[in-house]
């Protein structure tokens, strides 16, 4: 820094004047003569010269009389000169200060400097020596100063700028600025750019960010801060930029390395069981991203038709609802857990489950068929036993289904024995008769615990222990129930 000085010198040769008669005959009070310079009023003038002494005093009796010299200014004033005139018949005594010189009747006091707002006092005190006036003349010389000093000023910039080394890319992305005057002087219209990398937005769409320091001086900061979201995972470099009006800039970067974990959620089933048949879905997680995924928690939702018997892994049933806690998944990690259920009605059964995280997600479902069986039982008894020649009994053919699923297409076909005549049937469907055979229509459908009856009605013709045969076919079976009944004719 370099210091300029710019002076003005005013010299004032009998500048000021200040003059004093006193008569020798009287005493009758004091005179005060004042001047100001250089406007003659006290608020704009640079000093005042004053004589204070008696108005009237009597011939050869010692009098005193006062020079006062003020700077009125708050700036020093340099190379003063006073100069006091002693009147003709005036005898002096003493002189307070002593006169810096002295040429007969002349004193000159001389100072370096006079300070601001100081005042110089000089008392001289004598006798007259004669009747008349006694005139005594003060004069007074300066010189002023006008000085300024220009200080030299070098302002400087730094930007510091900080941004998270790692976020996930569902987290918002902190940006902290700090831009500060390092240097000397004011930085004017201080601002801060800061242009995003490609796929970086602010929450209302904005691509850059732009902040007005305004003024900085010395040593001062200004902070500012942002949040962003990046659209997709990778590594980020992010320069912001700090500068003014006079040119200064500094720069300040940051990268910030985007992840996320990816979650790949697999499940499997048989393809069928049967009503009442366990079971087993096979769940598989795994985490194919580059960030841990944490919190993580399977969630099976149990559908209709289904009844939950177990869970592997500390699996938990709520409701409908299986679920469990896995924690923390590694990058790479996976974890497999089971479940197993009873098929309670017969159809596709859609099983759907999902795997979430922090900042993921999957899903996956399975169909598992739920297939009855057809559990188709067969029955034949006579009503009366034994039977007379010549009489008749009935045979009740009852089919009964006791599985899980529709029995189709049952055709009941009987066999009569050779000493039994056919009278009449009935039952769920048509007849037809054939010799000794007696064979009913198909029957469309059976339902789960649904039975029908069949009648067929003979006569005993001749005696024996006889044996009537009853067969059953459906959809369901691949060779025929057979049932007898045994019936004794005599």
């Amino acid at each position: 820094m370099s210091t300029v000085r710019f002076s003005t010198r005013l010299a004032v040769r009998a500048l000021l004047a200040a003059c004093v008669s006193a008569a020798a005959n009287a005493q009758s009070g004091m005179t005060r003569e004042t001047q100001l310079f250089p406007t003659g009023a006290r608020e704009t003038s640079v000093v005042l010269l004053e004589r204070v002494g008696p108005a009237e005093v009597r011939v050869g009796a010692a009098y005193e009389y006062q020079v006062n010299l003020i700077n009125l200014t708050d700036a020093p004033i340099r190379d003063v000169e006073l100069s006091e005139q002693l009147g003709a018949g005036f005898k002096d005594a003493a002189i307070t200060p002593p006169p810096t010189a002295r040429s007969g009747a002349q004193a000159i006091w001389r100072w370096e400097t006079l300070n601001p707002r100081e005042t110089k006092a000089i008392r001289v005190s004598g006798s007259a020596r004669g009747v008349a006036e006694v005139a005594g003349c003060a004069t007074v010389t300066f010189k002023t100063f006008a000085c300024s000093t220009t200080r030299l000023v070098q302002p400087a910039l730094e930007l510091v700028k900080e941004a998270p080394a790692e976020v996930l890319l569902c987290d918002p992305i902190p940006l902290r600025f700090v831009v500060t005057n390092t240097g000397t002087g004011v930085a004017r219209d201080v601002r801060v750019a800061d242009p995003l990398p490609d796929g970086w937005t602010t929450s209302d769409g904005r691509r850059e960010l732009l902040f007005s320091a305004g003024d900085l001086g010395a040593g001062q900061s200004r902070e500012f801060t942002a949040s962003v979201r990046a659209d997709r995972t990778g590594r980020f470099v992010n320069q912001a930029s700090a500068s003014e009006e006079g040119g200064l800039s500094d720069d300040a970067s940051t990268t910030t390395l985007v992840r996320k974990p990816e979650l790949r959620l697999v499940k499997t089933a048989p393809p069928y069981r049967f009503i009442g048949r366990p079971a087993t879905y096979e769940l598989r997680v795994t985490n194919t991203g580059d960030a841990p995924a944490r919190d993580t928690s399977l969630v099976d939702e149990l559908p209709r038709g289904v009844t939950f018997v177990s869970a592997t892994d500390g699996g938990q049933l709520a409701g409908e609802r299986v679920t469990w806690r896995l924690g923390t998944l590694a990058p790479g990690e996976s974890r497999s857990v089971s479940m197993e259920v009873l098929a309670r009605e017969i159809g596709l059964i859609r099983n759907a489950a999902v795997a979430r995280a922090y900042c993921a997600e999957a899903s996956a479902a399975v169909e598992l068929e739920a297939r009855g069986i057809p559990a188709i039982l067969l029955e034949v008894i006579d009503l009366e036993d034994p039977v007379e020649l010549g009489q008749e009994t009935t045979y009740d053919i009852t089919v009964v289904n006791q599985g899980s699923s529709d029995g189709t297409n049952i055709v009941i076909a009987c066999t009569l024995p050779s000493e039994e005549q056919f009278v009449s049937a009935n039952g769920p469907t048509q007849h037809s008769v054939s010799g000794q055979q007696v064979r009913f229509a198909p029957l469309p459908s059976l339902a789960p615990k649904a039975r029908v009856t069949y009648r067929v009605t003979v006569k005993g013709v001749a005696a024996g222990d006889v044996r009537f045969g009853v067969s059953m076919r459906s959809d369901q079976t691949t060779s025929p129930v057979e049932e007898t009944e045994s019936t004794h004719v005599y």
